[in-house]
């Protein structure tokens, strides 16, 4: 990876990797049941190399402009972003805390923690999640992070489906920033030509 890269070439990077691994055409049955005739898998970008690294450079440069003590998210979406920024954070010097909050609720057993990680009471908080589409799990972290004093300063998604998620945290006046929409995703797939 080129370390001159900008904010945008490296974003511009990361939409090629999201285009050509994890965009997919067909009839596809989303988990809210509705039909759609694209499909996003991000952790196909965010399970290679490429596109942990970019991930990872783009979440790290929004956590030091933020001061952010932590980032997490809701499992398991959140947890391939999370790990990659961890480790770059403490090569570049800049050492954040991470954190999993369990899709499932609170264990019922040991320390029955909803959220693993060393999180602090206090901690400025990023929640990250791979893909949002109305905003509801990544929702579930931001309460679990809240009940814990923690203050959420940034909502990071890998790519937003333009389905209300947007709209969702501002009406509730949360910093929201996708890395990537669908509108991205659409106009390079328009102006690529088709194969054959």
């Amino acid at each position: 990876m080129d370390k001159t890269m900008s904010h945008q070439e490296k974003r511009d990077a990361l939409l090629e990797v999201v285009f050509r691994s994890s965009f997919q055409r067909g009839r596809f049955k989303l988990s809210s049941g509705r039909e759609s005739d694209f499909y996003l898998d991000g952790k196909q970008t965010s399970l290679s190399w490429e596109g942990a690294l970019l991930i990872a450079e783009i979440l790290l440069e929004e956590a030091i402009k933020s001061k952010a003590d932590s980032i997490g998210g809701l499992a398991i979406g959140a947890d391939p972003l999370i790990g990659s920024v961890l480790a770059l954070s403490a090569l570049k010097g800049h050492p954040l805390r991470g954190f999993i909050v369990r899709k499932e609720g609170r264990k019922d057993h040991g320390s029955q923690r909803l959220i693993e990680g060393p999180i602090r009471k206090g901690d400025r908080v990023i929640i990250v999640e791979d893909v949002i589409t109305t905003g509801g799990s990544a929702y579930k972290a931001v309460e679990a992070v809240e009940e814990l004093e923690c203050e959420v300063v940034k909502i990071i998604s890998l790519v937003d489906r333009n389905e209300g998620g947007r709209q969702f945290f501002e009406s509730k006046a949360y910093d929201y920033h996708p890395i990537i929409t669908m509108d991205d995703i659409f106009k390079l797939e328009k102006n690529r030509p088709r194969e054959t």
